[in-house]
């Protein structure tokens, strides 16, 4: 058997040939897979960073414009509890144009138990007359400013009678 010489095998040859282009093949493959690998994510990151960058913009924008918002509602906030505050004010007001308003109606039936006629109308009633001050919940009070012209008329006029005699 020492003659032996190895036998041309066709079909083997073949089989060994197709067999080491496969081995070669995926040792291409196995070698190069992690460059492709990192191509794949660059051609990712590439695409998806620009609009996700957009984004953070857009989002660090609306931040900023809610958060001057909030500022805004908090300032709106603090003024309406100032104006709450105010409510005891308001009252006080209310109360001294009432008592206004009583005491004008006192000096009305005061004069009205004079009665005293005036021949000539006083510079005070003219200007009185032009007095317009519309209060839609309190009337009363322009009349009550040109019965006050004419009681300060009346006062005047009656103090220069008075005055001759002293």
């Amino acid at each position: 058997m020492s003659g032996l010489t190895p036998q041309y095998d066709p079909d083997l040859d073949a089989k060994v040939k197709k067999a080491t282009e496969r081995i070669s093949e995926n040792m291409h493959i196995v070698a190069n897979e992690p460059s492709l690998a990192f191509y794949r994510l660059q051609e990712h990151v590439r695409k998806a960073l620009p609009p996700m960058v957009e984004k953070r913009v857009d989002v660090a924008r609306l931040h900023q414009r809610l958060q001057g918002h909030c500022y805004d509602v908090e300032y709106a906030i603090s003024a309406v509890k100032s104006m709450e505050s105010a409510d005891r004010t308001f009252l006080d007001v209310q109360d001294l144009l009432r008592n206004a308003i009583f005491l004008r109606q006192q000096l009305k039936y005061e004069e009205s138990r004079r009665q005293k006629k005036e021949p000539t109308m006083s510079v005070y009633k003219r200007l009185s007359a032009h007095i317009t001050l519309d209060l839609p919940d309190l009337p009363e009070l322009s009349d009550a400013l040109r019965e006050t012209a004419s009681k300060v008329e009346s006062i005047m006029r009656h103090t220069e009678q008075s005055a001759p005699h002293s």
